[in-house]
């Protein structure tokens, strides 16, 4: 079953008014939101598989395909 979020990954990717640079910040933000939203949800009492994981995999394919090279981390990052 392909969720919500993997079809607006899959529409970026496919949009062809979008240049790459444009497609590449639309999925760093979704990438973004998704970890922020996996954070909190690993914060939860609630079950540990939060589904945030398959989520940002699928950005982050996305975002190979894409050519865009991984953010350099700063000293607050695990």
């Amino acid at each position: 079953m392909v969720t919500f979020r993997e079809m607006k990954v899959q529409e970026i990717v496919e949009d062809e008014a979008l240049t790459t640079e444009e497609k590449i910040a639309r999925l760093r933000e979704i990438e973004a939101e998704a970890r922020g939203l996996q954070r909190a949800a690993s914060e939860s009492p609630m079950g540990d598989d939060d589904g945030w994981q398959d989520e940002l995999r699928q950005v982050r394919i996305a975002l190979d395909k894409l050519g865009a090279k991984e953010p350099s981390k700063g000293a607050a990052s695990l």
